[in-house]
């Protein structure tokens, strides 16, 4: 018999071993966020099982939280923490299915590509240790700092921008993304990013929900708040990281928004903007419009035919972040959306929409930004 170790690692892993004796049929469930029901996420790391085909059934995936998003997904597996593929899945009755014959003795698997709070420390690290200017907002509910770096010295004639990401832990695309943008942002010898840190002043928050990435977390902070869903009337004891982000931008202003997100669902790169928030206006609109189509014509990664229902007029949801900010500062305010499964455009069945290709699409938000500027 096969002796396995299935365990969540402490940084942001989450699994529940129901039965590993036999692995023909080893038993799963994931955790649910600590305090809310929502549950998704899962990562975990197997050792003991070189050499032999293990099958995996995560038993209560028809309970999570978007079950909607299993049918066509796949689990992502690596060894190494760095490169990730995917292998086959199965959704059926409620269990979410894989096999996979690990040929190391230990192997993770993950929803999505996991991107652990200890590497984004080590982000943080090479960002202070190039002299990027940052300013602890925190604390978070653990007592955590929620960090903002700033690009480019404020000033009267500068506009502020902001882009944050990981407001929901589990979307782990988010973080990627930000490697990308942020190793591009950072380049001394990219003359986009030179431009554009002489002409704005752009705040970065790379990881809002610091608890919640460290608790192996779906969607909530250690609160057990949405923290997309507090931006109307943020807590300082239930949603502090929301509160503090959205003070500090009362004081900075804003005139562009961007926050970075992942969809279990639709199987493509989408932005959702803000029509519907009240008195949206055409120049609004072109904004959007500008920067859609900016980023379209970029990157063919990008689509604009799938993505969420456009808001009726007046009808937006204001505890949104792209919504509130867009309404609070008339300002260009979206969402953009990556997928948990393969991208539908340009799919790549080996590694799906991959931390590469989400680092890739950072970058090219960069040029997107600087095409649009004019019109912000």
């Amino acid at each position: 018999m096969t002796d396995l170790m299935i365990t969540a690692p402490a940084d942001s892993g989450n699994i529940a071993v129901l039965d590993a004796k036999n692995p023909k049929a080893v038993r799963l469930a994931i955790v649910p966020d600590g305090k809310a029901a929502f549950h998704q996420w899962f990562y975990f790391r197997v050792a003991g099982g070189e050499g032999v085909p293990v099958t995996y059934h995560i038993e209560n995936a028809g309970q999570a939280s978007y079950a909607f998003g299993w049918p066509d997904y796949r689990v992502c597996v690596s060894t190494d923490l760095e490169e990730w593929t995917r292998i086959d899945t199965q959704y059926k009755d409620g269990c979410l299915s894989f096999s996979h014959r690990a040929e190391q003795n230990a192997v993770y698997f993950a929803y999505f590509a996991a991107y652990p709070l200890e590497r984004y420390r080590q982000l943080a690290a090479e960002l202070v240790a190039a002299a990027v200017p940052c300013d602890p907002l925190g604390p978070s509910v653990d007592g955590e700092p929620i960090d903002v770096f700033r690009f480019g010295d404020p000033g009267k004639d500068k506009k502020p921008l902001w882009v944050i990401a990981r407001q929901h832990p589990g979307e782990s695309m988010g973080s990627w993304w930000m490697e990308g943008f942020l190793e591009r942002l950072t380049d001394p010898g990219d003359a986009t990013a030179r431009a554009l840190r002489d002409r704005v002043t752009l705040y970065v928050v790379p990881l809002v929900n610091v608890d919640g990435v460290r608790r192996g977390h779906l969607r909530t902070n250690a609160a057990g708040t949405d923290l997309n869903r507090a931006w109307a009337d943020p807590s300082e004891d239930t949603s502090p990281e929301v509160f503090s982000i959205r003070q500090r931008m009362d004081e900075t202003g804003c005139d562009f928004f961007l926050d970075v997100h992942g969809d279990e669902a639709i199987a493509n790169n989408f932005i959702a903007g803000a029509e519907g928030v009240p008195g949206w206006t055409p120049r609004q609109q072109d904004r959007l419009d500008g920067f859609r189509d900016a980023l379209s014509a970029l990157s063919p990664a990008f689509q604009t035919v799938e993505g969420y229902p456009v808001d009726p007029p007046g009808r937006a949801n204001l505890s949104i972040a792209a919504n509130q900010i867009a309404h609070r500062f008339d300002c260009l305010s979206m969402t953009l959306e990556m997928p948990f499964k393969d991208a539908k455009v340009l799919p790549d069945p080996e590694v799906g929409w991959s931390p590469e290709r989400c680092r890739a699409l950072g970058r090219t938000c960069l040029s997107a930004l600087w095409t649009t500027l004019p019109l912000l």
